[in-house]
């Protein structure tokens, strides 16, 4: 077993970092168990992670974010964009009517 399929076991069971991160575990005793009891033992039932935990804890971020949003302070942004793309929309259309190119520099 070598320290590449250690790196790709870490990357499926992305609750592992968290753990070294929180000082729980090392990454020399995460080895080791990994080295010792392979990557099918029952030990790292709890590092895995299910596609269905993930999505839910998505929906909740989600659902948190729209329980927060301030739908005027978002209608105000929406207006301010829409402005600002008129503004563009309008330079470029005068940049269509006028024949000379405004970016050509002329050398003195």
């Amino acid at each position: 077993m070598s320290i590449e399929q250690f790196k790709q076991f870490v990357k499926k069971h992305p609750k592992l970092i968290e753990e070294v991160r929180q000082g729980k575990k090392t990454w020399k005793e995460l080895y080791n168990d990994w080295y010792v009891f392979g990557e099918d033992d029952d030990m790292w039932d709890e590092y895995r992670s299910t596609e269905k935990n993930e999505q839910g804890d998505l929906v909740q971020k989600l659902a948190s974010y729209l329980k927060h949003l301030d739908v005027n302070e978002l209608q105000t942004h929406i207006t301010n964009v829409q402005q600002a793309i008129a503004s563009i929309q309008e330079v470029v259309r005068q940049m269509q009517h006028t024949k000379k190119d405004p970016f050509s520099f002329r050398k003195d």
